[in-house]
């Protein structure tokens, strides 16, 4: 089986645009520059105070403007660091490994954990359980958490499904318990969280721009760039990751993108199998999309809502935001139509092949 990794959103800082290919000239960056100065000494220039990480198993970079923007990068590394200790599945010291392993008994969470899940399953409940949290045994199954890939039979398949229901999950405070046997995973939201997360640390420093690269999926702007002018942020082409399918233009927002192409193996039936699950058949999503992309003012919102409308398809995608609005959606369909929603059509132009591709903008009913 081959097994190709690849990220959805590739965003260069414009300071270093010559390094990054052909990606639009006018496509601003959530990556660092190469050969960064320590943020410390680059206040008094005006130039942004920088972070870069590893956590959540990706690579992470930030950049935020004012005077008390180093320290607040300092206590965002130390929050994002801190989740991540407690969110990790394999990490046998943390909060979501214990859970998982209680073997039924109930689990004391942190604070941040409790929120996190308490917020995270509440997205789940209303989209009808198009994300479900108990999902990583059938992506363990996949092998998607393990590298070890396969396609799984039918009755392996069926053994685990009743395991996948979010609604045996009980949380009371900080209290969690689940049934034997299932297991959580926090990782189609904890990015977005943390995003959420770092966005309030930073405001309460006085930080008024910034972009927050949590690993190319999720991008948080807060405020517009120092001159007053949006953010613009470059969305894979989900066909051909050399290739971009257009820039949205934001300010205080979150863009978030899930896509088939993003973690994949192509089985010894010649078939693509990605890792987006389809919580009620358990198998891959095959809902008719191919990338989605989600403008939302909440990160942890866009996070879960990418997932869960690439699972829902077009049809019940459009009629969630007719009944829920609050975000705008950006979706890029198999035969390569787009489809987005009032909101997005102002901010978003496409790029490419996607030029002439047919667009169809999608209106709240009367």
């Amino acid at each position: 089986m081959k097994y190709t990794k690849l990220s959805f959103i590739f965003l260069c800082l414009l300071l270093t645009l010559s390094a990054c290919g052909d990606v639009p000239a006018s496509a601003d960056a959530a990556s660092p520059p190469a050969g960064a100065a320590e943020a410390g000494s680059l206040q008094d220039t005006g130039d942004p105070a920088m972070l870069d990480l590893f956590s959540m198993d990706t690579f992470m970079s930030f950049q935020a403007y004012g005077a008390d923007a180093e320290s607040a990068l300092s206590n965002v590394s130390a929050m994002i660091t801190s989740l991540d200790s407690q969110l990790s599945v394999t990490n046998e010291s943390s909060e979501i490994y214990q859970v998982n392993h209680a073997s039924g008994a109930s689990v004391t969470l942190s604070g941040a954990t409790a929120d996190l899940l308490s917020k995270a399953l509440a997205l789940g409940r209303n989209t009808d359980g198009a994300l479900e949290l108990t999902s990583y045994p059938l992506s363990r199954l996949w092998g998607f958490t393990t590298g070890e890939y396969q396609i799984p039979t039918q009755s392996q398949i069926d053994s685990l499904l009743p395991l996948v229901d979010d609604s045996q999950i009980t949380l009371s405070d900080q209290t969690v318990t689940i049934p034997k046997g299932a297991q959580l995973d926090l990782g189609a939201v904890a990015k977005g969280y943390a995003g959420d997360q770092a966005a309030e640390i930073l405001q309460s420093h006085g930080v008024s721009s910034a972009l927050l690269n949590l690993g190319s999926s999720t991008i948080h702007a807060i405020g517009p760039k120092p001159d007053g002018s949006d953010w613009r942020i470059a969305i894979q082409d989900p066909e051909d990751t050399s290739a971009y399918a257009g820039v949205v233009s934001i300010s205080d927002r979150s863009v978030n993108t899930s896509g088939g192409y993003e973690r994949y193996f192509e089985g010894e039936d010649g078939k693509i199998y990605w890792h987006i699950l389809d919580p009620k058949t358990g198998y891959p999503a095959d809902s008719g999309l191919r990338s989605v992309t989600i403008l939302s003012d909440s990160a942890l919102t866009g996070d879960g809502l990418s997932t869960a409308l690439f699972v829902m398809g077009l049809d019940k995608a459009v009629s969630y935001w007719q009944d829920n609005g609050g975000f705008d959606f950006i979706l890029i369909t198999a035969d390569g139509e787009i489809y987005l929603t009032e909101g997005a059509e102002a901010c978003f132009s496409p790029l490419g092949k996607y030029v002439n591709a047919p667009l169809h903008v999608i209106r709240h009913a009367d």
